[in-house]
């Protein structure tokens, strides 16, 4: 007998026909002697029908009251989910995040993880029910309703499979697994067996769509074995676990596009230490995410600062970075532009030669302009206009052997 902990998207459970659906695969593995806990979204488009209706009243809610509103999506599915098992047959009982003793920080929308005490979910397991948990929220230490931010049901499912100490983890989605590329994007994208949580940190960072971030992270911490699966058919998905096999010829494994990013730049700084410091300080306390940077060479006492944030928090570093200018005489702030960041990932750079080479010769040879660069042991990513995004995508895939695997 293993302990089971699945976690189903918001397409899985789109509609009743699909909650059914995902009842009888989740009936599968108790028949087999499992136990199972289970967390789902809220089926797809109920939250943004939610955030919509919040905005009717204001561009910017209050965030107390979002965590409160959004909560509610999740709620639906538990308790439907819980009625589909009802009537297969399978005893099933729904917790919510509060209940199921997911403690997080005081931050609301974006609230992070503190502590998972797993309320009575063992209780449940051994008396052989199916426990369905709300994905996405939890509880703060002043008994608030909290959420955990976009793509959060993975981080809850993650996270309570390092709690309970479950033998795997399986994220169902839309797709079938992880592939060297987005498919809607390369169409020759091959899907990855199993892959290390690294790379997948890397892919995950630069704007692929499968898992947060943050779920590898705690999952690379508490060394989480999972897997991403279909939850549309019964084919194998991709195993993450601390280390995958890799061929010696793989050099890359992945192809990352991110169509989300503002160019920000800010201007005539004084040029002498702790200025970029105090920037990227505020920005910081803000709760915004920069990414790649670049700095000029200072002339005349000035020195101009360009790097990029997610569209989303544009307006609020702009916002953000005028306050921190108006103690810094003569900067400007400007939003210089959306880009793309088109990025490729692989733990076989470590031990290759000229791959950034063979990356810049890729886009030269495609008239690729680059806006910006950064690097790390395993990626290189550069920011390039939204137009040739896809071109830069595709030429990258196949030029590194992706295509062939």
């Amino acid at each position: 007998m293993a302990l089971i902990v699945q976690k189903y998207g918001g397409t899985s459970v789109g509609d009743t026909d699909r909650i059914l659906n995902v009842a009888k695969r989740i009936k599968t593995y108790v028949d087999d002697g499992n136990q199972v806990v289970v967390v789902v979204s809220a089926r797809s488009g109920v939250t943004n029908d939610l955030i919509a209706r919040a905005k009717a009243f204001s561009e910017n809610p209050d965030e107390r009251e979002m965590d409160m509103l959004l909560a509610v999506g999740e709620q639906e599915t538990i308790a439907l989910t819980a009625m589909a098992l009802h009537s297969l047959g399978v005893k099933a009982e729904s917790r919510t995040g509060a209940q199921a003793g997911i403690h997080t920080d005081l931050a609301h929308t974006r609230a992070r993880i503190t502590e998972i005490t797993g309320g009575d979910i063992k209780e449940l397991l051994d008396e052989g029910k199916v426990v369905i948990v709300a994905g996405f929220q939890g509880i703060n230490a002043v008994g608030h309703v909290s959420t955990l931010g976009r793509g959060g049901s993975d981080l809850s499912a993650i996270a309570l499979a390092a709690a309970l100490k479950a033998d795997i983890c399986q994220i169902y989605t839309d797709v079938s697994g992880i592939y060297t590329a987005d498919p809607r994007i390369i169409k020759t994208a091959k899907k990855i067996p199993e892959m290390s949580y690294e790379e997948l940190l890397e892919l995950a960072s630069l704007g692929s769509k499968v898992m947060q971030a943050r779920s590898v992270e705690f999952a690379q911490k508490h060394n989480v074995i999972f897997e991403v699966r279909s939850s549309f058919n019964n084919e194998p998905g991709t195993i993450v676990k601390s280390e995958a096999p890799s061929l010696e010829d793989v050099v890359i494994s992945g192809v990352a596009v991110d169509r989300n990013q503002t160019k920000v730049t800010v201007s005539d700084l004084p040029d002498k230490p702790g200025t970029a410091a105090g920037i990227f300080s505020k920005l910081g306390e803000a709760g915004i995410i920069v990414d790649m940077i670049v700095q000029n060479v200072g002339r005349g006492g000035k020195a101009n600062l360009t790097f990029t944030v997610s569209k989303d928090d544009a307006v609020k570093a702009e916002r953000v970075l005028r306050e921190a200018c108006d103690n810094l005489k003569g900067a400007n702030v400007s939003l210089t532009g959306d880009i793309a960041k088109v990025s490729v990932v692989g733990t076989g750079m470590r031990s290759h030669s000229g791959v950034a080479a063979k990356f810049f010769q890729v886009l030269a040879e495609n008239n690729i302009n680059v806006q910006v660069i950064t690097t790390s042991e395993i990626k290189i990513s550069v920011g390039i206009s939204l137009e040739q995004a896809e071109l830069a995508a595709n030429a990258l895939h196949t030029a590194f052997g992706l295509d062939k695997i």
